[in-house]
């Protein structure tokens, strides 16, 4: 795959793509493994001094395929793809990687979507995972440049994810607000997060969207930080835990067998043409069903 960008400065081949987030690993797989740079056509190594208006391409070699994930023949319900990203709507009960007791994942899907297509790159690069029992928008970067340059985005924390969520607690809730509390793994699980003051900066925002009876809400929720687990201890944390949601305290009355959680919205800047993706979902059947049957209560 090959990019291509004007130099605005009198700097370093590498100093100028570093600014275009290619790092010092990509160089060397550039170098080592079958790529390629060029200035103005001629090819130039990583220390060339380059000047204001050079044309600098870069040819990032292919990735291959890792042997340790096992492509699973799998339909998927494919939101959006171009050449850099795929945009997948994941259903409920299925993990985003394998891990000792999931190995029917979406990384696994994903590969053999990749191998079936012939695609150039056959690493898979998720972006933004969901639990195994949250559906809903997931991310995935087609190539590792891709992936860094998306990576970028979530540390400047420009990548927006919206989910809908069911919650119930004792009392009223307020109609929109913000839950900051940092969140640790305790020391008795390798499984459930709690907050704790040794735990990692998290940040959750939340808007009313339709009270029920008996203290049951739907809310509209924006994640301004990723941590694992987050939307659901943050919520059990504040006396509201999600419907469905056995492990963290949610009622398990109401028609739902999962955490009532769906990412129903996904925004970001696309790195390459500047042009900014938005992308929703409905409700899943399983999650619309509940708020039906609440509506008629």
């Amino acid at each position: 795959m090959i990019f291509e960008f004007i130099a605005d400065r009198q700097v370093k081949v590498k100093t100028f793509l570093k600014s275009h987030d290619i790092s010092k690993a990509l160089l060397a797989k550039v170098k080592f493994k079958g790529g390629n740079i060029w200035v103005n056509g001629i090819e130039q190594n990583a220390i060339y001094l380059l000047n204001i208006g050079d044309v600098v391409r870069i040819q990032i070699p292919d990735e291959e395929s890792h042997g340790s994930l096992e492509p699973i023949d799998k339909n998927l319900n494919i939101v959006y793809e171009d050449d850099h990203f795929l945009v997948i709507n994941k259903p409920p009960g299925i993990a985003s990687i394998p891990s000792a007791i999931h190995s029917n994942t979406m990384a696994n899907f994903v590969k053999a979507y990749y191998l079936q297509n012939k695609y150039a790159n056959q690493q898979v690069h998720i972006v933004t995972r969901l639990d195994r029992d949250t559906s809903g928008l997931m991310l995935f970067a087609k190539h590792g440049y891709a992936h860094a340059r998306l990576d970028k985005q979530l540390q400047q924390k420009v990548i927006e994810k919206r989910y809908y969520a069911l919650i119930s607690g004792k009392g009223k809730l307020a109609k929109k607000g913000d839950i900051i509390a940092p969140i640790a793994r305790p020391t008795d699980s390798i499984i459930t997060r709690c907050v704790d003051s040794s735990g990692k900066y998290a940040h959750t925002s939340y808007e009313i969207v339709e009270a029920f009876e008996n203290d049951i809400y739907l809310v509209d929720i924006r994640l301004h930080t990723g941590r694992t687990h987050q939307i659901r201890v943050h919520f059990s944390h504040i006396g509201f835990p999600l419907l469905g949601d056995d492990l963290y305290g949610g009622r398990m009355d109401c028609g739902i067998e999962r955490q009532a959680l769906h990412c129903h919205f996904l925004k970001f800047t696309d790195p390459f043409t500047k042009e900014i993706q938005e992308h929703s979902l409905d409700l899943t059947e399983d999650f619309d069903s509940v708020i039906i049957g609440l509506q008629k209560k």
